[in-house]
């Protein structure tokens, strides 16, 4: 196979969970091939580099091989060369933000008030 759709690809190497997702991305925006904007039919080939804004973090992969099947993870990571910058760490003295005691129940509505204030998104 010469090339495959960069919606299909971005899926069968499992950037992102479902096709769906991976075409949502193009759409906005967020896929660039070769350092131009994708559209979720653009045409991925070996060799090209693909830079991809997944779950708020910067992906870049150079396609080793070119997919339009969803494979298994261990054959998928053979598939590109990842360039992506690591993860921000996490502060592990520092608690979860959002974390609730186990056994609490649903939050209330002013427990979610609460959190929706902290998440910025205050009516």
């Amino acid at each position: 196979m010469e090339s495959a759709r960069v919606d299909q690809w971005l899926w069968s190497v499992r950037l992102t969970k479902t096709r769906a997702d991976a075409a949502g991305a193009c759409r906005a925006g967020h896929v660039k091939i070769n350092g131009k904007a994708a559209k979720p039919s653009s045409a991925v080939k070996v060799g090209d580099r693909i830079e991809a804004r997944l779950n708020q973090r910067e992906r870049i992969a150079d396609v080793v091989t070119v997919l339009a099947k969803r494979v298994g993870a261990p054959v998928a990571v053979t598939c590109f060369v990842d360039h992506s910058p690591l993860p921000p760490e996490r502060d592990p003295l520092s608690p979860p933000i959002f974390e609730r005691d186990r056994g609490a129940g649903r939050p209330t509505k002013r427990d979610r008030r609460q959190l929706d204030k902290l998440r910025g998104r205050e009516r």
